[in-house]
């Protein structure tokens, strides 16, 4: 195990963007309440297939004209050359200077992923055309991506994503805290250096996690499965336990080294704001 920082931690946050006006609305207001934080930024991701496109850019438009950085998901399906370089324009000229670039998801229905097959690829081609201007962060699997041959080669993957360019490293989520001390251990070895922060995705809705957790390949463990199945449908029982797990979680992260935290906030406030005050990195809500 790697311990990878002695200072302050960085947190940041994730939105995907709203698909309606009230939507909006709701989002501007979770936004404005975890800006108190001065979070190190916000992201906002990317539909499968570029589904959301439009919507992410308006998104990070109205983030980063608050005074708080954005940092747009880019993603490899669906995209081209042009279209990435001018996004990354139109980004540069708004003072958008971070960037999660990520291969992304084939809707179904799509053979083609487009003219960049890997996120490799996509960080080399920004690095091409914009040097050093923009941050890059890239995602990682602590528990292996679900499409993966096997960790090897998963790893290795991950790798060629460092060496194109990336800055920084956000993880997929986990409740195996062991998987990620050993990813670090995994990126030692391989002289990996850079901040690799752990994804967290506070509990509320048990299917909702289910069923994420089913595709992305995030493993719940029996113990916390067969807890939150025995609340049924007791949401209050089930957002306490989450609390707690996802609490004592965090603070075992940060106790022991990890550079921050990067909240999977599913656009919503509350739950992730107790998380941090119960780590003593907010006030109370």
């Amino acid at each position: 195990m790697s311990s990878q920082t002695n200072s302050a931690p960085l947190i940041s946050f994730e939105f995907f963007p709203p698909k309606s006006a009230e939507a909006a609305t709701k989002l501007a207001l979770v936004h404005k309440k975890l800006a108190h934080l001065n979070p190190d930024f916000f992201s906002v991701t990317f539909g499968a297939g570029g589904s959301t496109r439009d919507k992410t850019y308006e998104a990070v438009l109205q983030i980063q004209a608050t005074g708080i950085a954005a940092a747009p998901h880019l993603s490899c399906v669906a995209s081209t050359q042009t279209n990435i370089r001018d996004i990354l324009t139109a980004y540069k000229n708004h003072g958008v200077t971070k960037i999660v670039a990520l291969r992304g998801d084939l809707p179904s229905g799509m053979m083609s992923a487009g003219e960049f097959r890997y996120a490799n690829e996509l960080v080399e081609f920004i690095r091409q055309e914009t040097g050093d201007l923009f941050e890059i962060h890239v995602a990682a699997y602590p528990e292996v991506h679900p499409q993966a041959q096997n960790a090897q080669v998963d790893f290795a993957n991950f790798q060629r994503k460092v060496v194109a360019g990336a800055d920084a490293v956000i993880t997929q989520y986990f409740y195996n805290i062991e998987s990620y001390w050993k990813f670090l251990d995994d990126c030692q070895s391989a002289q990996i250096e850079i901040p690799i922060v752990p994804g967290i995705m506070p509990i509320t809705n048990y299917t909702q996690l289910f069923r994420f957790s089913e595709m992305c390949g995030a493993d719940i463990p029996r113990w916390m499965r067969k807890r939150l199945e025995s609340f049924g449908d007791d949401k209050a029982s089930i957002c306490a336990f989450g609390e707690e797990v996802v609490s004592k979680l965090c603070q075992q992260l940060l106790d022991q080294g990890a550079p921050g935290l990067h909240f999977y906030t599913m656009n919503q406030s509350v739950p992730t704001l107790k998380i941090l005050q119960n780590v003593n990195l907010s006030k109370p809500v």
